[in-house]
């Protein structure tokens, strides 16, 4: 059976990791299956949002260590590495609908998301102290969201904490009763579809590259980058739905 399931309504992708009785372990098989499910959405123009969650009880608990030698070389084909980068890098929004605990590398998954809604009384950790490890590539994702007190607490005691605790954090957007989670992440899903695909795509490129510029490079590529979107067909098109007093054409 497929450990990762797809199902496109309206525009909109959803995308379950399926593996329960691996507590959707990143393994070789899922991490391949997840990545061929993000290469289908990065190539589908019918896909605007991409909504990433799980069924079972845990969203993800990291690192399927049975797939690790005796030397902490993967043996797998497939390492998260990959997989952790593949969000930031496309254009397409990403939202977690995070139904379940998540720990170690499901920690930086639930992190790579753009946009993330968890339960409340998921329990959430960085747990790799308590192995042996340390939280070494997700750190790259989660350490930017977190201030570095949080960070230092949660990565060296190990501790679990709640979806709450996760907001509040900055690892998630928001953390909310079980009960809320559909209204929640189709509320974030109905404003995303209401965006232009290339308007998202490019807001992705400056949440992401802008911190790490120098104040005037910053300045010098944002101000080609508004040009460019100011003479695109999309934003025309924006422009003059706005001053019409309708819905642009993208927003269906």
């Amino acid at each position: 059976m497929a450990l990762v399931e797809t199902h496109i309504d309206g525009g909109v992708l959803t995308v379950t990791l399926a593996d329960e009785e691996n507590r959707n372990a990143l393994s070789s098989a899922l991490v391949g299956e997840l990545i061929t499910a993000l290469d289908a959405a990065d190539a589908d123009p019918a896909v605007r949002v991409v909504v990433l969650t799980n069924s079972g009880r845990v969203f993800c608990a990291g690192a399927d260590l049975t797939e690790r030698s005796s030397d902490g070389r993967l043996i797998a084909k497939v390492d998260a590495a990959d997989l952790f980068s593949r969000f930031s890098r496309s254009p397409k929004v990403y939202v977690g609908r995070i139904a379940g605990h998540c720990v170690a590398g499901g920690m930086g998954l639930a992190a790579a998301m753009d946009l993330s809604v968890a339960i409340d009384d998921a329990k959430f950790g960085f747990t790799e102290v308590r192995r042996g490890l340390a939280p070494a590539m997700i750190s790259v994702l989660c350490l930017p969201r977190m201030r570095p007190a949080d960070a230092a607490e949660a990565m060296l005691l190990g501790n679990r904490m709640t979806g709450a605790d996760a907001a509040r954090m900055g690892l998630v957007n928001r953390a909310v009763p079980a009960d809320e989670l559909d209204d929640v992440v189709d509320g974030f899903v109905a404003d995303l579809l209401a965006g232009g695909p290339d308007a998202l795509a490019a807001t992705k490129r400056l949440l992401t590259q802008v911190p790490g510029m120098p104040t005037q490079e910053a300045f010098d590529w944002t101000a080609k980058l508004s040009a460019d979107l100011f003479r695109s067909d999309e934003a025309i098109e924006g422009m003059r739905a706005y001053l019409e007093k309708r819905s642009p054409d993208w927003a269906g």
